[in-house]
């Protein structure tokens, strides 16, 4: 009887670690993925804000001053914006 009991605490080690294990893959597994979306959220961001300084000029405007110039034209802009420019499209 001990002999059976010493096998199944045994084993249920076992299994401990191999959730230990598994979990420990998944968390990985989460945090990649999180970090690979952010780092091309990151990406996205920085190209946009070089396109802004590039046809507005604006590589020597502040971020105050940047959003300032944004907001000036943002209804002009939303408004007159192509269909295939509306945010129901998927971002490229």
């Amino acid at each position: 009887m001990s002999n059976q009991y010493e096998k199944l605490v045994e084993q249920q080690a076992r299994l401990k670690q191999k959730i230990e294990r598994e979990d420990f893959k998944l968390r990985q597994y989460k945090y990649y993925e999180n970090r690979q979306a952010h780092k091309a959220r990151s990406r996205r961001l920085i190209q946009k804000g070089a396109l802004l300084e590039k046809y507005f000029q604006a590589d020597n405007l502040s971020v105050k001053q940047t959003e300032e110039l944004l907001k000036t034209f943002a209804d002009y802009v939303n408004a007159h914006k192509p269909d295939k420019l509306k945010n129901d499209q998927p971002n490229s």
